[in-house]
């Protein structure tokens, strides 16, 4: 019999793989709570990763820096998926089952030299769904043939046998999924199935039947999916590289499709708005200072003070979004001084939005003196900086034309997130209600009995100065009492620190 060639060797060694990935994922995350487990996968997902782009690093880039911004983007990944270890936030860790597969994709893509388009291009986006949707079912038939090849050839009788035990193993493994709909719908029509079923022996950690089945479909869907999605990044096709046009040519229909608006509308347009913008700066500086000595307008509580704010920040965030970018790229190119001009009032537009900001994170800031500190009113602090920051840099692009605006939005985002995550926002909200506790003798240890157990340290600390609080021991207890689980693949520092 023939030797396989070099690369079915590989290919058969990817598929074993990723059975073995599919197998370690089902067992990791089924039924348990996500934890030191996600940094288990992300690193054996990435190891699988590397053995199949093995010797095919490097080469031609299809954009200047593709190299050097794939090995970067895997510094956000390995920082997310290392969140599940070190803190309990349950929203963040919602938001990072979404964020964290979505670096990985494009980290892979990028890396493999797999994108037509820049990361920070829209149009990177159809790189993403091409590699998660359209290739992976492109190549699907692939492991499937690969096990078709493994069976044995009728050289002889016992060869032939062989060959038959495996069909029906292949047999077998295809009735699974179709079982599985069968004895769900049979088991629904009828109790006395359904309790027959529920009489077999637990398998799997003492799981269910349904749940045997249900692992067995995931080990199979997640490890016929990696191979065919690192096959995609493997075997790009030809008329998707030959494709892409030449920067000559991306340059001309960018050139062709772009709206121009003339220099004398969109300047008009300019001076008008932010006439309206410098007055209500001017209000919104005499309000700022005068809301921090404790002098705000007659009738107006804090509550609403605070509310307006907030509903100023995203009505004016969304309007100067919306005139900024048009007056960074549809504005006809005009004479020097025309330039000057129109340079000049985008910058005093980028202002005055920082200046909304200012007025907005002051009055964001007596409300939560007032009431208190939570999640949303951090998160709105930091979306409030966030916003900032992106205005400062379109700042910095309105007079640096060459800068590209989305990478450095998108890069800021990314740092954002990141931040966002590792400042442990649970325990900055226990710390900051404990501070304002020791000055006003007022504190919510309901709202802090539903966070995460990240509360735990700073309820601990307040204990020890303050043990005539005896509902904080009460509270402490309610936090312990939601860890989930306690197998180690859901192992959390926060977790193990608060049950010491």
């Amino acid at each position: 019999m023939r030797d396989p060639a070099p690369w079915q060797k590989k290919y058969g060694m990817m598929l074993m793989y990723a059975c073995l990935f599919g197998l370690a994922f089902q067992y990791l995350f089924v039924g348990r709570t996500a934890g030191v487990s996600v940094l288990i996968v992300v690193a054996g997902f990435y190891s699988l990763y590397f053995y199949a782009i093995k010797g095919r690093l490097g080469g031609f880039e299809p954009w200047e820096g593709q190299s050097k911004a794939g090995w970067l983007l895997l510094v956000p990944s390995v920082l997310l998926a290392l969140t599940y270890g070190l803190f309990a936030n349950r929203l963040f860790h919602t938001l990072n089952g979404l964020a964290l597969p979505l670096l990985i994709v494009m980290q892979t893509i990028v890396l493999s030299r797999n994108s037509k388009h820049a990361w920070y291009h829209a149009s990177f986006l159809q790189d993403i769904l091409r590699h998660v949707m359209g290739r992976p079912l492109a190549h699907i038939s692939v492991p499937l043939g690969m096990i078709k090849s493994w069976l044995p050839a009728k050289e002889n009788e016992r060869e032939a046998s062989r060959g038959k035990f495996a069909k029906i193993g292949v047999g077998l493994l295809l009735a699974v999924p179709i079982l599985f709909v069968i004895i769900s719908l049979l088991a629904s029509a009828d109790r006395i199935f359904l309790s027959w079923l529920e009489h077999i022996p637990n398998w799997f950690d003492g799981g269910s039947t349904f749940e045997v089945i249900f692992r067995i479909l995931l080990a199979i869907c997640v490890t016929i999916y990696i191979f065919c999605y690192l096959l995609g990044l493997l075997l790009p096709k030809n008329a998707e590289v030959d494709s892409i046009p030449k920067v000559e040519e991306i340059e001309l229909l960018e050139k062709n499709r772009k709206i121009q608006l003339d220099p004398l509308t969109a300047g008009t347009l300019l001076i008008c708005v932010n006439f309206v913008y410098v007055l209500f700066a001017i209000i919104q500086f005499s309000y700022l200072f005068g809301a921090a000595d404790g002098l705000l307008p007659d009738g107006v509580a804090y509550a609403e003070y605070a509310r307006r704010g907030f509903a100023e920040l995203v009505f004016v965030a969304l309007i100067n979004v919306a005139l900024l970018f048009p007056g960074l790229h549809w504005i006809r190119k005009s004479a020097q001084t025309g330039e000057l001009i129109r340079k000049v009032l985008l910058s005093l537009l980028v202002v005055c939005t920082l200046v909304m900001l200012s007025s907005a994170y002051s009055r964001l800031a007596l409300y939560e003196e007032a009431y208190g500190f939570t999640q949303t009113r951090l998160l709105v602090h930091g979306f409030m900086i966030f916003l900032g920051v992106l205005f400062i840099i379109a700042l910095y692009r309105i007079w640096v034309e060459k800068m590209s605006l989305s990478r450095a939005y998108i890069t800021s985002a990314i740092l954002a997130y990141l931040v966002m995550n590792y400042i442990n926002i649970d325990e900055r909200i226990a710390v900051n209600n404990t501070a304002r506790y020791e000055r006003t003798g007022v504190i919510d240890l309901a709202y802090l009995g539903d966070l995460s157990t990240d509360v735990v340290p700073a309820l601990r600390d307040l204990q020890i100065r303050h043990p005539e609080l005896v509902e904080l021991e009460l509270t402490i207890n309610r936090v312990i009492s939601g860890i989930d689980s306690d197998s180690w693949p859901s192992w959390n520092l926060s977790n193990y620190r608060a049950k010491r």
